[in-house]
């Protein structure tokens, strides 16, 4: 029997996986990554390394990140305490969702997981304080091959929360719009 629920979104290969909770009056446990339950659901892929970070206040954004060749990673996000507005943008030129997203919201108390595939941006915004983001990814990080999407690009269409206030890394601030990106994902 699985543990996973998994749901489709707009953007077909982008999946939301909820892991099955267990509870009593200690608490709760969860299988948050069952690599037989993956692969039962036709999720075959080889996470190699785990990132946490933590976000003091509300508003923080992080994005659109992602890799490219031979660096670029599939992420399997979560969040453990607080709660986020994750977007994932697909990047693939052939696509036919090309430059669309999906907002999902993830939080500790949904305890839903977001699979954000290859050829996809990958950026999250803090719906409370001290947030905590935890994703697992496919391949290790390569700093020649992190690249960024601007998160304002209004070709997007993306509804950020807070969007006049929003607190950024500098280098979130100077990544290039949709139409200024290279055919990074063919």
């Amino acid at each position: 029997m699985s543990m996973l629920e998994i749901e489709p979104t707009a953007l077909p290969d982008v999946k939301i996986i909820t892991p099955k909770r267990h509870g009593d009056h200690r608490g709760f446990f969860s299988e948050t990554y069952n690599r037989r339950d993956f692969l039962a659901a036709g999720l075959d892929f080889d996470f190699v390394q785990d990132n946490h970070s933590l976000s003091a206040s509300v508003y923080t954004l992080r994005g659109l990140h992602f890799q490219s060749e031979p660096f670029a990673q599939v992420k399997l996000v979560r969040v453990p305490r607080g709660r986020i507005l994750d977007i994932t943008v697909d990047l693939r030129r052939s696509s036919p969702t090309y430059g669309r997203h999906v907002a999902v919201e993830l939080s500790a108390l949904n305890w839903r997981q977001l699979l954000v595939p290859v050829g996809f941006a990958h950026g999250f915004c803090t719906l409370e304080p001290e947030t905590e983001v935890i994703y697992k990814v496919t391949n290790y990080y390569s700093a020649a091959n992190d690249l960024g999407l601007a998160w304002d690009d209004p070709a997007l269409g993306v509804e950020w929360p807070g969007h006049g206030a929003v607190t950024l890394s500098d280098k979130d601030r100077r990544h290039p719009r949709l139409l200024d990106l290279p055919p990074i994902f063919a």
